[in-house]
């Protein structure tokens, strides 16, 4: 009898994942009904109806399942000295603290320095127990190579942790829109962690595809027309994964292996970064929630639910395929492609008013050029501002 190889175990794995996520999400959702995990209407939330949160319970379970105890069964081999169970246990561990947070918050509303603390907790450990840590670092296109001391390893890792975690949970506002995303993210982390990395890990790409498929198995549930919501549970517990696993390629010693996972992430981050501009410009505290996030301001400009979405998957697919390109980019190349990255984000964010209203710095420089009629006002402006 023909043994079995490696690759049809391993999508033997992937298609028991993905089915354990598909069995587990309905009653995930009996269970939030139960415990009182439940997203209420209010001002902040689109939702028009009660909806039973903490789906990432789900996800949380069939990744747990299938790394824990398929994935040991068949990778048979030690990487770097470790086995695989010894490599992501200490990950599963930080993702379990994270997702017991999260399931708090979403039955009691934890108050914001509690939720950062169990954030800071599972970070903290990972930073003990693995080498998923940022202890060096090379500045993009031609700068120097760091070695950091432990204790500003420590602190890097830890705000990194932090910064992604909240950035991806900042934009679960949609049906579908963190977990299309997050697939989205993750299978190209998955292509670039195995094709591209200076130092291969083949762990580390077999866990993010487990994680693909632990995602995709609730997301039929969470597309929209959604019956289940991911809560904090999930989106917080996808965040923190994305960013752990990330930071295999911030601490390689290549310029294109540091740039690639913030451009794969650049929804999330984008995102996040606008919205503390946004804030800080109108005075209000970078930590404020309001409803100028990429996906309202789509909303706003009458795009449908389902849309949005599909718009921000198409964002999401372009920064995937600019970090794809940039691995195989020339040095000049990377820099151009960066350049024009940057002026199409901006451009987008002032198109939709992500930053706000008559914030449009680049579409006025645009205009200054292209408009003589809006130039000549600019100059008489200007002339009457030197004669007071």
């Amino acid at each position: 009898m023909p043994m079995i190889t490696f690759p049809l175990k391993f999508i033997l794995v992937l298609l028991g994942t993905f089915f354990i996520g598909v069995i587990l999400t309905p009653l995930v959702r009996l269970l939030a009904f139960k415990i009182g995990a439940v997203d209420y209407p209010n001002a902040r939330r689109i939702n028009k109806k009660p909806m039973p949160s903490s789906g990432g319970l789900a996800i949380v379970a069939a990744f747990s399942i299938s790394t824990l105890l398929l994935m040991p069964q068949i990778v048979a081999v030690d990487f770097f000295g470790q086995t695989y169970f010894d490599y992501v246990w200490p990950v599963v561990l930080g993702g379990l603290i994270i997702a017991f947070t999260g399931l708090i918050d979403d039955i009691k509303e934890l108050s914001p320095m509690l939720k950062m603390g169990g954030i800071v907790l599972a970070a903290s450990l990972i930073w003990w127990l693995t080498d998923f840590r940022l202890d060096d670092f090379k500045i993009p296109f031609g700068g120097p190579f760091l070695h950091f001391e432990p204790w500003l390893s420590y602190i890097l890792t830890v705000v990194w942790i932090i910064s992604i975690t909240n950035a991806v949970n900042l934009i679960d506002g949609l049906d579908g829109l963190v977990s299309g995303v997050s697939i989205i993210s993750l299978v190209t982390m998955g292509i670039v962690s195995y094709f591209f990395l200076p130092q291969h890990n083949l762990f580390l790409t077999l866990t993010i595809f487990v994680l693909v498929l632990s995602i995709a198995g609730f997301f039929p549930y969470n597309y929209h027309p959604a019956i289940i919501y991911l809560g904090d549970t999930g989106a917080l517990f996808i965040g923190f994964m994305i960013a752990v696993l990330s930071l295999q390629g911030l601490k390689n010693a290549t310029a294109v292996a540091v740039v690639t996972p913030m451009i794969i992430l650049g929804v999330p981050i984008t995102d996040t970064f606008l919205a503390i501009i946004r804030r800080t410009l109108s005075g209000q505290k970078f930590y404020t929630p309001d409803k100028h996030h990429l996906h309202h301001r789509l909303l706003s400009l009458g795009l449908t639910h389902r849309g949005t979405v599909l718009v921000i998957y198409g964002i999401s697919l372009v920064f995937a395929m600019i970090s794809l390109l940039l691995n195989v980019s020339s040095r000049i190349g990377g820099v151009l492609l960066m350049i024009g990255l940057l002026l199409g984000v901006e451009l987008f964010a002032e198109l939709v008013g992500v930053l706000g209203p008559n914030r449009t710095p680049l579409l006025n420089i645009l205009r200054f050029i292209g408009n003589s009629s809006y130039r000549e006002e600019v100059r008489r402006k200007w002339r009457q501002k030197r004669n007071k």
